[in-house]
């Protein structure tokens, strides 16, 4: 039997985002020998400014999300385990795998929700940090590490890029879908959108990127505008609920925002 699946609308997550201590996302290695940098950050290669992959950003959250609603890590992509429903049933009581979608493969399972887009760093960020001059690579500062041998004592150091704190990176945008039909409804995916929120707010408290546990990563979100298309009016202009300065301030409006969502979309 054919499926049936509607798009009934979409949310519209923008933000800022900066970095409150060093940021790491690796790239690759190329540039080792020019640079001397044992970890590179990934760059832009038109402008050359760092940036961050909405693949981290979407991974990190899911990630958390997942030990948070204390989903098993039942299946491997490569070297990493991730959390994915295996039948019709988990699924369709599985807030994580509705929201971020499970392999084409599966018999089951709807489309995946949740877009997140690359985030580039802000000009003005750049620009602060191209005429500081006191970068040791453009846009970014080399920490250097050592590692103690514990038996020997033999140090062996290396060095670490990331973008300094104070940096931001915006605006970021998360595109929310909300589909009904086959197995799929509308209203239970605006309600979902709590998983969204908890997702981000689990990646404040938490770290981005690489050497979080060495004090790397740490992130806050702020000017936050969430913004919704409904179907039967889906070129007019979004319709705007915010900003929030802060994630608690969205948090502490979810409800009203879920119930302009629903009016947006014909379901409430």
């Amino acid at each position: 039997m054919d499926k049936m699946i509607q798009l009934e609308g979409r949310v519209f997550l923008t933000f800022d985002i900066e970095a409150v201590t060093g940021l790491h996302i690796g790239g690759t290695e190329t540039g080792i020998e020019i640079g001397g940098v044992d970890k590179t950050v990934i760059r832009d290669l038109l402008t050359n400014r760092p940036y961050i992959p909405g693949s981290s950003l979407r991974g990190k959250m899911r990630s958390l999300l997942e030990k948070y609603h204390g989903k098993a890590q039942n299946q491997r992509i490569g070297q990493v385990s991730i959390h994915s429903c295996q039948d019709r049933d988990s699924y369709a009581a599985c807030d994580v795998c509705q929201v971020f979608g499970v392999p084409g493969e599966r018999e089951f399972g709807g489309p995946t929700r949740l877009i997140v887009r690359d985030v580039p760093m802000s000009d003005a960020s750049a620009k602060k940090l191209n005429d500081s001059g006191r970068t040791d690579l453009p846009y970014t500062e080399v920490k250097t590490e050592v590692a103690i041998d514990r038996v020997t004592s033999a140090a062996s150091p290396r060095q670490m890029e990331r973008v300094p704190a104070g940096t931001f990176f915006g605006r970021a945008e998360m595109v929310y879908s909300l589909y009904s039909g086959d197995d799929c409804d509308a209203g239970q995916d605006i309600e979902r959108l709590k998983v969204v929120v908890e997702g981000l707010q689990l990646l404040e408290d938490d770290y981005l990127g690489g050497l979080g546990s060495r004090g790397s990563g740490k992130v806050r979100l702020s000017n936050i505008q969430v913004g919704v298309r409904g179907k039967t009016n889906y070129l007019a202009e979004p319709q705007q609920s915010g900003p929030y300065a802060a994630l608690g301030d969205l948090a502490a409006a979810l409800n009203t925002v879920q119930g302009q969502v629903r009016q947006a979309v014909g379901t409430g």
